[in-house]
């Protein structure tokens, strides 16, 4: 995906959601790891939603980032379908994410575990969570 349109949307929400509405610098928002992340981008109704970004730390083990819904588009769904999309596109299937403090309610229900302490990234309260791999 990278250098096309639909990175560019992704990008954009991400810009949207964490520089506009949640006040994270715009220099901290896009990053060198851009460039090798895998990507999705959700459609509603072929306008762009919502967006997630997943690295892998070491071999089946994803860090999910950037989850992120366009304000108009939020309560028909669209962050479990980006999460549920993006999972089953990581092979070995564990995953471990930095939850916004709000948000995880939103990830207990998709089966991610919180642990440790609270901490602050770009002035937001966030907890890692994380969620083990699927057994057929």
């Amino acid at each position: 995906m990278p250098g096309t349109a639909e990175l560019e949307a992704c990008f954009a929400i991400r810009m949207a959601v964490f520089v506009a509405e949640q006040g994270v610098p715009a220099a901290e928002e896009l990053d060198e790891l851009d460039a090798t992340a895998l990507h999705v981008l959700a459609l509603w109704s072929g306008q762009p939603a919502g967006t997630a970004r997943a690295l892998e730390k070491a071999q089946g083990l994803w860090k999910i980032c950037r989850v992120a819904v366009q304000a108009p588009f939020r309560k028909f769904g669209i962050g479990q379908a980006l999460m549920q999309g993006i999972e089953t596109k990581c092979p070995g299937g564990a995953f471990m994410l930095d939850a916004q403090t709000h948000a995880i309610g939103f990830y207990e229900r998709l089966g991610y575990v919180a642990e440790g302490p609270e901490f602050m990234d770009a002035g937001i309260p966030h907890r890692l969570m994380r969620k083990a791999a699927s057994t057929p």
